[in-house]
């Protein structure tokens, strides 16, 4: 959502450097996440299954939170944030946090290798983020431009949260 905004606010080119430190920002946490995560359940093995409700709750709640948000068409005066601002969006964020979290609860198994758990998931984020990030950003500068301000946003953010409940469903029930 952020990615949207940004460039429903900024514009696409101006958020570039923006998004990129978001996506390198997202690993400065997936590294002590997985390690820690891993380690722990060694010692506690029903950790996965606390952290992973734990987390879906938390982002279900955001859900609710994007149901009732709305996109602004640039309305900024200020410059576009940067990529060090970018940098720290998912170290100060719980959400991105709860992400990494129900991402190992859901899709590692508990057994696996420590570095090659934490290396699949960093891979597959960034991969996922190389491509999804630039693509949401460019949405929200066409979104806003279409959708901002009229009857439609209101369908538009019920279907991103819809969409969010029924993935975090899925990841739920999957195990």
């Amino acid at each position: 959502m952020i990615m949207l905004a940004t460039g429903a606010k900024y514009g696409f080119r101006n958020a570039v450097p923006f998004v990129f430190g978001v996506i390198i920002g997202k690993q400065i946490i997936i590294w002590p996440i997985g390690f820690g995560l891993m380690l722990l359940n060694k010692e506690y093995p029903y950790i996965f299954t606390f952290f992973k409700y734990i987390s879906a709750g938390y982002i279900l709640w955001l859900a609710w939170r994007i149901a009732n948000m709305r996109i602004f068409a640039k309305t900024s005066d200020r410059p576009a944030p940067g990529f060090f601002s970018g940098l720290i969006v998912h170290p100060l964020n719980p959400k991105a946090w709860a992400l990494i979290t129900t991402g190992f609860t859901n899709f590692v198994d508990p057994t696996s290798p420590v570095l090659k758990s934490t290396a699949t998931v960093a891979l597959c984020l960034f991969g996922v983020q190389l491509v999804c990030h630039p693509v949401w950003t460019l949405f929200g500068e066409r979104i806003a431009i279409l959708v901002s301000g009229s009857v439609y946003e209101r369908y538009l953010m019920l279907c991103f949260a819809a969409i969010t409940v029924i993935f975090v469903s899925l990841a739920i029930t999957r195990s």
